[in-house]
């Protein structure tokens, strides 16, 4: 058995996700970038099959997939409030770091196990960061599940799709606790 870390736990279950809207700069340097990614990189992947990958958006990139979404929004026939939400998703970020859902073939890993692995990888990712003293959220969105959009924007291949987008900076203000699941009433307890 391991030593039990209180400071671990006492994170966990005070963990919280920091709205992107309130993140700006600074944002981690490429260092603590990399320990990050580490850190996210040391999640389960059934099999060593590493069925996922990252692309670290600075803000040139950031602004650049922007300027994108507002055609590709009205080539979807999308309403103007969910494209301007999708342009200020990137257009106000100053570092986000998409997580890819890069699945191989395996006879042995599901491809969901090998998908779900890649949501591991996120939430990660986010914990660490938060653990680093960073503003941390995980987002999706219309844009990150359109294939022209992730193809042309982020050159992800046929296979590959975006398990999540995690944007990193400097909090601005801590958002107030949230409702959480009722652990007793979500969980069922077999005995025999």
């Amino acid at each position: 058995m391991f030593a039990k870390n209180q400071a671990v736990l006492d994170f966990l279950l005070t963990r919280r996700s920091r709205p992107s809207k309130t993140l700006t700069t600074p944002v981690p340097d490429a260092d603590t970038l990399r320990t990050i990614l580490t850190i996210a990189a040391r999640t389960p992947d059934h099999g060593k099959l590493e069925p996922w990958r990252f692309i670290v958006l600075e803000k040139a990139a950031l602004t650049r997939l922007a300027t994108m979404v507002p055609a590709r929004g009205a080539a979807l026939g999308l309403a103007p409030d969910q494209i301007t939400k999708a342009v200020a998703q990137y257009g106000n970020a100053d570092l986000a770091v998409v997580v890819v859902s890069s699945r191989v073939a395996s006879p042995k890993v599901p491809q969901i196990e090998q998908t779900y692995s890649a949501g591991a990888v996120c939430l990660a990712l986010v914990n660490g960061a938060l653990a680093a003293g960073w503003g941390a959220n995980w987002l999706s969105g219309w844009a990150s599940h359109d294939r022209d959009f992730i193809q042309t924007g982020l050159g992800l291949a046929a296979h590959e799709t975006v398990a999540g987008i995690i944007h990193l900076g400097t909090q601005t203000s801590t958002p107030p606790e949230r409702p959480r699941p009722d652990v007793d009433v979500i969980t069922t307890w077999v005995r025999t």
